[in-house]
C-alpha cells in the first residue's frame, strides 16, 4: 500500500515565508564593520600599527592574490 503524502499549500495563498532575525544577527556585524572601519582610518590606534598604512597593505595583499 501507499501512504498519501501532504502536500503543502502555494506560498502564494498563504503570504509567504517570513523569517525573523534576532537583533544581534543585524548589530552584530555592523559593529565589526564600523570597528574595523574605524581602525582603517586611523590606524594610529591599533596597538600594532605599522609605518605602511592599512590602505596600503590591503591593496598589496589583494595585489598579491590576484597575481596568483
Amino acid at each position: 500500500m501507499s501512504a498519501r503524502s501532504h502536500t503543502p499549500p502555494h506560498s502564494s495563498t498563504t503570504g509567504g515565508v517570513q523569517t525573523r532575525l534576532p537583533w544581534w544577527g543585524l548589530a552584530l556585524p555592523a559593529l565589526a564593520f564600523v570597528t574595523l572601519f574605524v581602525l582603517i582610518l586611523n590606524p594610529t590606534d591599533a596597538q600594532a600599527a605599522a609605518g605602511e598604512p592599512a590602505i596600503t597593505q590591503l591593496l598589496q595583499h589583494l595585489q598579491a592574490l590576484v597575481a596568483r
